[in-house]
Order: structure tokens, then sequence, then C-alpha cells
């Protein structure tokens, strides 16, 4: 795939799954704070969690974003919406929201949680941070899990509540280089992968976390209501000069994410799926107190349906049908051209989880592709490389990039 088909697919519509664009009125939509400071002619946006989230421009190149996403950072202006929960029983609405336990999570700690709904299903998933022992931040995908929150703490001493924060992401392989850059003698030495602190940068509070959607060494960066948007803004630009800092569209971190085997709520997972469906079952502590959903999970198939999929020569999109002798098996979720394995890669459910003792890896399948063509493709286990996440862990360098 060349450059142009690629460009061509991510901004009109085939990496995300849609087959067009259409204009919106952009009442009850938020728009970024940092917008003005990115703004161009010939934006293109997505709307995840209730905010615009901007794609690029189809002047924009996204491979040569990915590489510098692989090789050195970027910065991305994120839509995620964060929920606070405050309260003296805000570990026991927690727990009874997650299946994962969270009364032993540390303070200043994150931790990916799963919520379910009473028939199993996956309410939503995200990152959950430690802020105090009363206190906590879901950071949540593309959903509204603070209303699910207040369903649950009926007769509860606990406050949920939108803290109104803005998420800028700095991933890549020099990110935590520039962090301690830009906030010389904060970092702690034993900052690590899913830690969270409070951190100075240049006069403004804001936490700090060590996560991110690349599969890269990353950070997030939360400012509050409060915050000067703009002012944070020229200050990482600022401290950003030495490292070539630039701000990149959602479509660079789209591809990577995919490598990366990071699923997204609504796109690739949603209700009618169990953890163990999407592969997610190591998240779901049955040893733990009664939680929403966790007699129907005891009682589940723990068999997974969702895996990755390999394609050499077919043009990939979600939304496609895998095949087995001319029957579908199965359908495509987010899927992309692979930059570093020079591949057609995406996830694809299966129709039923493998049975009678075989599985679905290491099956060749096929894939009728966009134009309607027939392809093998191979089933593997996620993520597509780094199986180990040594990379956001800071464990390894990847030698293929």
């Amino acid at each position: 795939m060349n450059k142009e088909e690629l460009i061509h697919m991510v901004y009109r519509g085939a990496h995300a799954g849609a087959s067009s664009t259409v204009q919106i009125f952009r009442r009850g939509i938020e728009q970024s704070p940092y917008a003005d400071k990115w703004l161009t002619d010939g934006i293109m946006y997505s709307v995840y969690a209730g905010r615009l989230s901007a794609v690029g421009t189809d002047q924009d190149d996204p491979l040569e974003k990915y590489w510098k996403l692989r090789r050195n950072i970027m910065l991305y202006d994120i839509p995620e919406r964060p929920v606070e929960v405050v309260g003296r029983d805000a570990v026991r609405l927690l727990e009874k929201a997650f299946c994962r336990r969270i009364t032993d999570l540390p303070l200043w700690r994150a931790r990916y949680a799963l919520i379910c709904a009473p028939h199993g299903g996956l309410v939503m998933d995200g990152v959950l941070i430690r802020l105090a022992e009363d206190r906590f931040w879901y950071v949540e995908a593309n959903g509204d899990t603070a209303k699910w929150f207040l369903a649950l703490s009926d007769g509860m001493d606990v406050t949920v509540s939108d803290p109104q924060s803005r998420v800028l992401q700095v991933q890549g392989p020099n990110s935590l280089e520039f962090l301690k850059a830009a906030a010389p003698g904060q970092v702690p030495e034993n900052f690590g992968y899913f830690h969270a602190a409070m951190f100075n940068l240049d006069g403004q509070e804001v936490l700090v976390s060590r996560t991110g959607w690349t599969g890269e060494i990353g950070i997030e960066i939360y400012g509050n209501a409060g915050l000067d948007h703009s002012a944070l803004w020229d200050y990482l630009f600022s401290i950003g000069t030495a490292f070539d800092l630039e701000r990149s569209g959602s479509a660079s971190l789209g591809l990577r994410r995919i490598e990366a085997g990071i699923l997204d709520y609504q796109s690739d997972i949603d209700l009618t799926m169990t953890p163990f469906d999407a592969g997610l079952g190591a998240f779901v502590d049955f040893d733990k107190e009664e939680f929403v959903g966790k007699q129907a999970l005891q009682s589940a198939n723990r068999n997974c349906r969702l895996f990755g999929y390999v394609c050499e020569q077919g043009k990939v999109n979600s939304g496609l049908e895998i095949l087995e002798n001319g029957k579908r098996v199965g359908i495509t979720k987010s899927s992309g051209w692979s930059p570093t394995l020079e591949k057609g890669i995406g996830y694809v459910v299966f129709d039923h989880a493998a049975e009678d003792g075989t599985e679905w890896v290491g099956r060749v399948l096929t894939l009728r592709d966009v134009e309607g063509n027939d392809h093998d493709c191979q089933i593997v286990t996620l993520p597509f490389f780094d199986k180990q996440k040594e990379l956001p862990r800071g464990l390894s360098v990847d030698d293929g990039i």
C-alpha cells in the first residue's frame, strides 16, 4: 500500500470503519480548549465521549506521524472524559461496579478495570486512578459511566461528578525524557508504568499518569477546569523544541493502537460481549465480593471470540466478513495497514467460540475485502508484536523501527 492509499484509507473512513463523512451541527458537542492552537482548513473530526476529536486533515501524512511516534514523541489532544468518584463509600461503590478488586489499589497508581452489566456484558473499560483514600478518577472510553455509577450508588455516601478535565497525551520512546525536562527535579526515579503523580508545569498543577493508547512509552497530562490551557500548551511546546515535538491527529495513534492490541469500546467491544468473549478474562476477579455481573460471568463461556487477523494483500476495514469454507464465521472490527509489519491487520470477532478442542488461532481463513475480493488471512493472538508489552514499560527497544 502506498502513501496515497494509506491517507485515503485513514481520512475517508476505512480506518474507523465508516463509509462516508457528513457535516454536523456542533451544539452539545464540546470543542477542545486547545483547538485554537491547531485548527486548520480541512480539519476532519470524529465525535468521541461527547467531544470533537480531530482525526487530522487530508493534507496530513499519517505515516510520517506514525514513525515519529515510534521513534521520538508525538502530542495528542485526547477527548477522553474522566469521571470523579469521591466520598466515604467511594471504594464500596467501585467494588460493586468493577469486576476487578479496587480496595488494594495503592495511592497514585492506575489500574485497567472493566464494568459489566447484570447479564455479564461489557458496560465500559478504562483506567482507574487513585488520588486519595476516598477519591478516584475513572478515565472511561466512549460512554457515560457517570450515570452507571449514580445508579449503583443509592444509599451510599459518595459523589460522582465530571472534573471537566482535558487530556493531552505525549507518546513515544522519548516521552519520559520530555517530562523530566518539563518538570525538572520532580519525576520520581521509580515513576513506573501505570503510576501517577501531581506535577508543577510552569506554575500550574496537573495530574500526570504513565499511561496511553499507543503501546509505546507515554504520559497523559490531565488539566482541570481552572487550568490556563493556552499557557500549558505554549509551555509544553517551548520545552518540546528540543525534542522536535509536534501535534498529530488521531490517525497515527489509531494505527499504532491496533498494532498494540488496544481495544476501543463500541468499535471493538460492547454490551453484547463478556470479558471472556473479548479476551479480557484476566481482569475479572472472582475471589472478590459480589459485583454486578458476577453470577452471570461465573456461568459464562470462558472461551475467547476476539482475535487478531493478518492479511497480506486485501484492503482491510471493519465490518468485513471472515469466511471458512465459504461460510461466514466472524466479522472484522477496527482494522488498518500496519506500517511496522507492512501488512493489513485488524480484529475479528467470531460468531462463536472455537469448539471441540479446536482453536481459532493459527487458522488460515478467508477475508472478503472492501472490494469484494477474497484473500487468505491468518488468525493470531494480540498484540501483533511486542507480545509481553515491554515497550510501554521501557523494558526493550523494538529493533524493527
